[in-house]
């Protein structure tokens, strides 16, 4: 392997002392008579030049660095194989995923933990359309992500050439942005302007489709550091005179709830909503996306809200006489049937995107912009505190009618709650979660106290099963890029999510990474049973997975930590194995297959007249 370039600087050059072993020699002119013929040592500045760009693939990865980019997620194929190459002379770290879909999700998670952009690669056709399931996940969550995918050469496209597809008409409809590379001499700028588009603004995943004969044409045009395109603009501050608006109608509530969504933690802005909520104490429901964004053991906190929300946070939800909505999309898993939520509310509501506010929930005071900076205008231009005494005193009364409890006999199976809060409770407060998509999900998100933002890697808006396991890996190593190696990672996953990306443990156990993988087994597609069993008469079609193979024999021979548990009595110390096991470790944990996740509310439903018991379905 050549010698390999150093990461980008600050001026977007990059450190390298290789040479191009491809570079034309040239020959020199022999010195005069009698001239002096000293050897002269090159300068510290051209020693530490880059490698010049030769090639469009080259320019892909120059401008990759430039962009601070250190760790990629991909499938390599035929398409892709100039851009590979380039990172072939790359200090970039390259992890080769099993397949392309958990490249996607990788990556994501990626962009998740470390607040930047994920970056995945893949071949043309089928390796472009395995991303699209991940890139669709990032779309719908607002993840910062930018896909690179391989394609035919140019003059092939549109003839139906071997493993082409239309990628960029394919994902149109799931990105932010994408783009179809025509020059060798424009991809580099083409790459760092997705990457920027990615992680602006509302963030989301881009797409540059890399043509082959682009990437290997010739070029020497240097990519600069990734730039905005001139007519992208993103409205910062919201008018003052709204804000003004809004602020005394906050201050005129006897019953406010500030909702937090995940455009808080996209946009850096959990310190804001913690302030604006303690400053003038105000109750705080999150979205599932927005876990973490405030401390659940706080006294305010009234944790997630929705269809399997808590009971008192739907209750809030209900019965408040003004909302305060931050970076909310408001979903239909959140607001239950529209005409039910928060109809005695006057709504404000904060967001970047002007396209969210008043699409599902009319907002009373729409204020666009930044997360963080129109909390903090909110915050000025507060005269006064609601005078919300008895409404925090009837919160912590739903509390305590609603408590988020279970039964756990003992010589029952093991409740899958149980084993979500001894993982809780053996891990530290930056430890990070993720999961796949079922009823371990949902378990997941309300037995564990998040008390930190960037914990908690899900698919929300998709609802993607089989997303834990390589979110795992996405996390972990953005995790360990930041300097938090001690940081557990658990992944939460049910019986029938993780037989869809398993074969990643293949990655796991290749570059020893310390995750855990948590399988709440009951031997279901848990959440299509839960519906068979409250709205088709308890007819399991299709949902009875019985025949599943055994994930902790699965695991040993992938070469991970496999440990099966059964009773009780075993999980104190499997938790404990497999956290402290340094590298994967899979645990199989045989749970009830009867429980359910309660609270609930039905599809479409009044979030007041949440379920906690299925004849109250």
């Amino acid at each position: 392997m050549s010698e390999p370039v150093q990461p980008a600087t600050e001026t977007g050059a990059t450190d390298a002392d290789a040479t191009d072993a491809d570079a034309e020699p040239t020959e020199t002119e022999p010195p005069a008579e009698g001239a002096e013929t000293a050897e002269t040592e090159p300068s510290s500045e051209d020693a530490d030049a880059p490698a010049p760009v030769r090639t469009g693939a080259q320019s892909v990865v120059r401008s990759l660095e430039n962009a601070g980019v250190e760790h990629l997620f991909g499938v390599q194929g035929g398409a892709i194989m100039p851009v590979y190459d380039a990172v072939y002379d790359s200090e970039m770290t390259h992890y080769m995923m099993a397949h392309e879909q958990a490249a996607a999700h990788a990556a994501d998670a990626y962009g998740i933990v470390s607040g930047t952009p994920g970056v995945c690669l893949a071949t043309s056709g089928p390796g472009a359309t395995n991303l699209v399931t991940g890139i669709a996940d990032a779309n719908m969550d607002s993840d910062p992500m930018i896909a690179l995918t391989g394609q035919v050469p140019t003059e092939f496209v549109g003839n139906d050439a071997f493993q082409e597809t239309d990628t960029t008409g394919v994902t149109a409809p799931i990105t932010k942005d994408n783009t179809f590379a025509s020059s060798s001499d424009r991809v580099g700028d083409d790459v760092g302007e997705a990457f920027a588009l990615a992680g602006s603004g509302r963030p989301g995943p881009t797409l540059v489709d890399l043509p082959k004969d682009v990437t290997n044409g010739d070029t020497d045009q240097e990519p600069g550091s990734p730039t905005l395109p001139d007519t992208y603009h993103v409205q910062e501050r919201a008018p003052a005179e709204d804000v003004a608006d809004a602020a005394r109608t906050v201050e005129e509530s006897n019953q406010p709830v500030l909702l937090v969504g995940g455009g808080v933690v996209k946009g850096e802005a959990t310190e804001e909503a913690r302030a604006f909520a303690t400053e003038y104490e105000i109750p705080v429901v999150t979205t599932m996306p927005a876990l973490g964004s405030f401390p659940e053991d706080h006294e305010l906190s009234l944790e997630m809200g929705g269809m399997h929300g808590t009971g008192y946070a739907n209750m809030a939800l209900t019965h408040t006489d003004c909302l305060i909505a931050v970076g909310c999309r408001f979903d239909d898993r959140l607001t239950g049937g529209i005409e039910t939520f928060a109809p005695d509310a006057e709504v404000v509501h904060v967001d970047i995107d002007p396209a969210e506010i008043s699409k599902n929930i009319e907002a009373d005071h729409p204020l666009v912009g930044d997360a963080a900076t129109v909390l903090d205008q909110l915050d000025a231009a507060m005269e006064s505190a609601p005078k919300a005494t008895k409404w925090r005193a009837t919160c912590k009364q739903w509390q305590s009618e609603y408590p988020m409890e279970y039964a756990a006999p003992e010589d029952e199976p093991v409740k899958p709650q149980f084993v979500v809060e001894a993982y809780d409770a053996a891990t530290g407060d930056d430890a990070i979660v993720t999961t796949g998509v079922g009823q371990h999900q949902m378990w997941a998100a309300q037995y564990w106290t998040y008390t930190e933002p960037r914990t908690w890697v899900s698919s929300h808006g998709l609802g993607t099963m089989g997303y834990g396991l390589p979110a795992a890996i996405g996390a972990r190593i953005a995790a360990d890029a930041d300097g938090n190696e001690d940081a557990a990672v658990i992944a939460f996953e049910g019986d029938g999510s993780f037989l869809m990306t398993m074969q990643e443990l293949a990655v796991a156990v290749r570059e020893n990474l310390d995750v855990t993988v948590a399988v709440l087994n009951n031997e279901y597609i848990g959440m299509v049973r839960q519906w068979q069993d409250a709205f088709f008469d308890g007819r399991h079609s299709a949902s009875d997975y019985g025949w599943c193979p055994d994930f902790a024999k699965l695991a040993e021979a992938f070469g991970a930590k496999g440990i099966a548990v059964e009773a009780y009595d075993e999980v104190a110390d499997a938790v404990e194995e497999s956290v402290n096991y340094d590298g994967p470790a899979v645990v199989d944990f045989r749970v009830d297959p009867a429980e359910n996740v309660y609270p609930m509310v039905p599809s479409g439903g009044d979030n007041g007249q949440f379920a906690l018991a299925e004849d109250q379905l």
